[in-house]
């Protein structure tokens, strides 16, 4: 509980320093975290001058800050995140289109990070200086050296340019007239999800094929640090006295390594953890670029590249809450890992 208040401050404390950036450019462009086409601009996909003038003056955009910061706040409330000019719709209808194929690409690359990185880190730890313990390290110094634009390049030129196998894109071009068509209801915006929710299981194997290159490059760069912190968290606590009084009990390798060792070192990993799935949800924005995958990074760098402020602001806010939610649940395992902490 006490998580959960302080985490209403912090939110609190992000849309302040997100609107204060904002303030940094003229009301004309500001007029943009207001418009919401239901509300303000009825029927219009271009927002003429007049209406930001009337914008300007409806929300008081040359008042003092507080007041412009009171009024914003309660749009945001509402679900109001202004109008992306990149995405002519909404913030929130942009993020709410382009999120869930981001959201794609991490259901399987996150586990896969997370399982390998602490297996292999758990493994080089127990075969120190062995050959396992060698091979672990040289594939976390490459997969953390290697630029994610050159890797997912590579793998493009290898197995689309070269064996055809798997293509760039969320889907091909035949699926996407059947995804936009009236007999397909998108439950979820996610292309596998949907097609298999609409039993159109081609399309389903076609999802599949199109997300292997984006996972395998996200995991390749990202498991690299989660192997190098779980190898040197397992040696930290495979040197404890607490290791050396289970073995003098008796107790067996498998438990003393997997119950006592592993368990201790989990704790510096659920951190790294949680914070590097928040992080890729926010956004893969290389690998969505180089493999037009056209998730939310895709869209945010675009945002970017046309100064599109109102939808960018959206994305700061959109990652804080995603980082945010990421912190609670490392807190809560925690106390899952550590019963101790409870106690504190």
């Amino acid at each position: 509980m006490r998580r959960l208040i302080s985490l209403v401050f912090v939110l609190l404390g992000v849309t302040i320093l997100v609107f204060a950036v904002s303030m940094l450019f003229p009301p004309s462009d500001r007029a943009m975290l207001y418009i919401d086409r239901i509300q303000d601009v009825p029927g219009e996909n271009r927002i003429t001058n007049g209406q930001i003038q009337v914008v300007i003056q409806k929300h008081g955009l040359n008042g003092p800050f507080i007041f412009q910061y009171w009024g914003w706040l309660s749009t945001v409330l509402q679900g109001n995140l202004g109008w992306s000019l990149t995405g002519n719709a909404p913030v929130s209808a942009s993020i709410a289109k382009y999120w869930p194929l981001t959201f794609e690409i991490v259901m399987f690359a996150a586990p896969l990070i997370i399982f390998v990185g602490i297996y292999l880190g758990v493994q080089s730890a127990i075969h120190k200086d062995t050959v396992i313990d060698h091979a672990s390290r040289v594939l976390s110094v490459v997969g953390w050296s290697l630029p994610s634009f050159l890797l997912g390049m590579m793998l493009l030129a290898i197995f689309f340019g070269v064996l055809g196998w798997f293509p760039p894109g969320a889907l091909s071009q035949t699926n996407l007239s059947v995804v936009y068509s009236s007999a397909f209801h998108q439950y979820t915006g996610i292309p596998l999800i949907d097609a298999l929710l609409n039993h159109q299981w081609s399309m389903a194997v076609d999802a599949l094929r199109h997300v292997v290159l984006p996972v395998v490059v996200i995991v390749t760069i990202n498991v690299a640090l989660l192997i190098r912190v779980m190898r040197s968290s397992m040696l930290e606590s495979l040197s404890k006295p607490y290791i050396a009084a289970a073995k003098a009990k008796g107790l067996s390798k498998k438990m003393v390594i997997y119950k006592h060792a592993r368990r201790n070192a989990l704790i510096p990993v659920a951190t790294l953890s949680g914070m590097l799935v928040a992080g890729l949800l926010s956004g893969l924005v290389i690998t969505e670029t180089v493999f037009s995958f056209g998730g939310l990074g895709e869209w945010v760098a675009r945002a970017a590249l046309q100064l599109d402020i109102v939808s960018v602001l959206g994305y700061a806010i959109l990652s804080a809450l995603l980082f945010v939610i990421a912190n609670l649940i490392v807190d809560v395992l925690y106390a899952y890992i550590d019963p101790r902490i409870r106690l504190d």
